[in-house]
């Protein structure tokens, strides 16, 4: 990685997803919703890229699957591993690079991954390392956060206030069918979309704030490059309120996303 013009920005992003496994366990029935539209089943290889804590390479692996999870934070994969302990067919977990694969070409049956390969700086190595290690003939699906969404919109509130190195791109453009299109490129066809919402608990919107600030590492990062600024800090709740607000009802904050699937020429 010495020639990697992104290494000190995932050097960052190695210690800051530490803080995210809290938040992990809203995102289960959404793994579920992944793994059912990406069509996986018993005896596939399966990667999970940006696996986090494991959440969609268990629950493929409850399906017979053979799985393996790749995350840039060892804590994630660390955490990952202990709750393989628990599987009747358990996946193997590796610290890794999105834009990186360790894995040779044409290895896998099917690639997948849950909000976590949005996060890679360089959008055409990571959807063209994702696509050299799936075998041709192999479904290649994921989950994002479209821009017009909470989700969208508070990562692109943040990658203003807190802007990454020149070139690194919102997040949120993983959640615009176009542009998927336009990353993927003619090696894949069939490509299908679908849609799927996550509910978050919380008793209100400061709450769900608070919660955010404590394991959201770009919240993390924007508070940080804040400190000591009162009324900048004050201003950047406020404005986070007003984005949580319509998504509020019933205890629960909605959090809708895009699924994407397709299938490699």
């Amino acid at each position: 990685m010495t020639n990697d013009p992104h290494a000190a920005l995932k050097s960052a992003q190695k210690e800051a997803w530490a803080t995210f496994s809290p938040t992990a366990v809203f995102t289960l029935q959404p793994a579920a919703a992944l793994v059912r539209f990406a069509g996986i089943a018993a005896g596939q290889e399966v990667l999970d890229v940006g696996c986090g804590t494991g959440v969609v390479a268990l629950t493929a692996a409850e399906l017979g699957a053979r799985v393996t999870g790749i995350d840039l934070s060892p804590a994630l994969v660390e955490e990952a591993r202990t709750h393989a302990a628990h599987s009747r067919v358990p996946p193997v977990f590796h610290e890794g690079d999105a834009e990186q694969l360790p894995y040779a070409d044409n290895s896998f049956d099917v690639v997948v991954s849950q909000f976590g390969h949005m996060f890679a700086p360089r959008p055409a190595v990571t959807a063209g390392e994702m696509l050299r290690v799936l075998k041709p003939g192999g479904r290649i699906a994921f989950s994002t956060w479209p821009p017009e969404y909470y989700m969208g919109s508070m990562f692109d509130l943040l990658h203003r206030l807190a802007p990454p190195p020149e070139g690194v791109p919102s997040p949120s453009e993983w959640g615009v069918p176009a542009l998927i299109r336009e990353r993927l490129g003619p090696s894949v066809e069939r490509l299908e979309f679908g849609t799927g919402d996550m509910f978050s608990a919380t008793l209100g919107v400061r709450h769900f704030l608070a919660r955010l600030e404590a394991t959201s590492p770009p919240m993390r990062k924007v508070l940080a490059r804040l400190q000591g600024d009162a009324a900048g800090i004050a201003s950047f709740r406020a404005e986070m309120e007003a984005l949580i607000a319509p998504w509020f009802r019933d205890n629960a904050v909605k959090q809708s996303y895009l699924m994407t699937r397709g299938v490699k020429r």
